[in-house]
């Protein structure tokens, strides 16, 4: 029985062999712990982006509720209001000064100093001495001259005695005569080298650098020392020919130089040149002016300004109300812009363009852009910008230096 039971299960084995078997495949979808732990991480990343994005858009509002509600203070400004004047008007040039009487001195006669009376810078009058050219064999001639025309002199006295007498004819008068005034002559010819070789002065002035030393021979025009009359001084300028009508003779011509900013000197039209440069087109004026205190020096360089009738009645502004710039000239306008709380005015700063004019004595001519009775910021533009709110000081607008500072 056994043997037939092996047989049978051979015989089975046989015609249905065993199946092959395979490893355990692996699932592809995730664990459940993965799922949550990519689910956690997600959270907390849009927490956190959320949490940025809360807190900036919360403090944007805050920044913004402060600055609405902590607005800064107006600028304190001085102001002005706009008036109507009227404006010079100059005819500008630029010239130089010359002595009215300036001389070098010189001797007319050659010879050996022997003596200086003068030091260098030196005031002198007219006929001061001032260089002393040996003399002594002029003054020896003079002697003799003397002493002949003295003998000649008697001669002719007795000559004349003797004519008288009919002892002595009349050409023998005329003889002696012509020796006594040929002797006069050479005596005032003499004097007169003598008074050549003692060099005074020919006007009254001031003295330069002495060029000369004790005991140097001098040539006939050799050059001792220069002799400037400072009380008068020409000035003379250069104007465009277009303005010949509107310049005359005898016009107040106001000086002005860098040497002295702040101080304006007065002259007046003397001469006109009439002829007009072919190069240039410009026509050569000079003006006579006083220098009393002896500031101005000839050869200087000055802004010559000839004054003519003045322009009509133009807005009138402080040069400081002026905010010069490349782009052009502007001011602040300051206009009211309804009131506050307390039912004070607002008051608002707005840039506007202008043209400018003439500008003199700290003023400028507003020739469009401001009307008359506007207010304008005339002080602390450095503080304001376009539309900022302004309020006014008490304080006045500050005035320009009567004599800037030179650096």
């Amino acid at each position: 029985m056994d043997g037939d039971k092996v047989t049978a299960q051979d015989d089975l084995r046989r015609s249905h062999p065993p199946m092959r078997e395979f490893p355990p495949t692996r699932s592809t979808r995730p664990p459940p712990r993965t799922v949550r732990w990519f689910a956690i991480v997600a959270l907390a990343v849009v927490l956190v982006l959320g949490g940025l994005y809360g807190f900036n858009a919360f403090r944007a509002h805050m920044i913004k509720s402060f600055f609405a509600q902590n607005k800064p203070p107006p600028a304190q400004i001085s102001a002005v209001t706009a008036t109507v004047e009227g404006v010079p008007h100059f005819a500008t040039g630029i010239g130089s000064l010359e002595a009215v009487h300036q001389v070098t001195i010189s001797p007319e006669v050659g010879g050996r100093i022997t003596n200086i009376y003068f030091n260098s810078g030196a005031i002198v009058k007219a006929g001061d001495p001032l260089v002393q050219i040996n003399d002594a064999p002029d003054r020896a001639d003079l002697q003799n001259y003397e002493a002949q025309a003295r003998m000649a002199q008697l001669t002719l006295e007795r000559s004349q005695e003797l004519l008288k007498r009919q002892f002595a004819p009349q050409a023998t008068v005329d003889q002696n005569q012509t020796q006594l005034d040929q002797m006069r002559a050479q005596i005032l010819k003499t004097e007169a080298v003598i008074a050549q070789k003692l060099v005074r002065a020919p006007f009254a002035g001031r003295l330069g650098i002495r060029q000369v030393d004790l005991g140097q021979y001098l040539t006939p025009g050799a050059a001792i020392v220069t002799l400037t009359d400072l009380s008068t001084l020409y000035v003379n300028f250069t104007l465009p020919s277009q303005l010949r009508a509107t310049i005359k003779v005898g016009q107040h011509v106001d000086v002005t130089t860098d040497a002295f900013r702040g101080r304006t000197f007065s002259a007046k039209i003397t001469a006109i040149e009439p002829q007009i440069s072919a190069d240039t087109r410009t026509m050569q004026v000079q003006a006579t002016m006083p220098n009393p205190d002896g500031a101005l020096l000839p050869g200087m360089f000055v802004n010559a300004a000839v004054v003519l009738p003045p322009e009509p009645d133009r807005v009138v502004l402080p040069e400081t109300a002026v905010d010069y710039t490349l782009y052009g000239d502007s001011v602040y306008l300051i206009k009211q812009e309804g009131t506050d709380a307390n039912g004070k005015p607002i008051l608002k700063a707005v840039r506007t363009p202008v043209k400018t004019g003439m500008r003199w004595d700290g003023k400028v001519a507003i020739l469009d852009g401001v009307k008359a009775g506007d207010r304008v910021v005339a002080a602390g533009q450095i503080k304001v910008q376009n539309g900022a709110a302004v309020a006014i000081s008490d304080a006045p607008p500050p005035q320009p230096p009567a004599e800037p500072t030179l650096h």
